[in-house]
């Protein structure tokens, strides 16, 4: 049998995280349009998803981490968001994560929201590595591999074609 993980994770390739997400009722207004807010959580999915895909789930990471930054957290510092076109029940989009700027803080993660050729929703997103409160340095392993994304033309999105 297959592996479902990966397939429920998304994947990563040419310096970019890409995440199916099918929109349901509950996603929906009364109109059967996407909510505002539906379109916060599916970026959440894609933003999760990349950190796991590029290491943040393995255990010995977080024990690092746990070492350097006890009770750490990854945090949405900043966002900028533009809807440019609604998305309908039972559209399936993708949701594309791509990291612009790796700092020792934070990254900036460039994150669309496409269905098929189309995109939908635009948005910068600043992550930020927090412990008791105050920004900390992000783990090195993590902060090599969104550089190494990033590299590999991560930085620009350009809508799937």
């Amino acid at each position: 049998m297959p592996d479902l993980t990966t397939h429920l994770d998304g994947s990563i390739g040419d310096g970019r995280h890409t995440q199916p997400v099918r929109v349901y009722y509950e996603d929906t207004d009364f109109s059967g349009v996407v909510y505002h807010a539906s379109y916060l959580r599916f970026m959440e999915r894609g933003r999760t998803n990349y950190l796991r895909l590029i290491g943040a789930d393995h255990r010995a990471l977080f024990a690092q981490a746990e070492k350097e930054a006890p009770g750490f957290a990854f945090v949405v510092r900043h966002m900028s968001i533009d809807f440019k076109k609604p998305a309908h029940m039972d559209d399936v989009l993708t949701i594309v994560t791509a990291p612009e700027e790796v700092k020792g803080a934070s990254v900036m993660l460039h994150q669309q929201v496409m269905r098929g050729p189309d995109l939908l929703v635009e948005a910068h997103v600043q992550v930020a590595f927090v412990s008791g409160g105050r920004a900390k340095p992000i783990p090195k392993p993590l902060r090599i591999a969104m550089k190494a994304d990033q590299e590999t033309g991560g930085g620009t999105v350009e809508p799937a074609r």
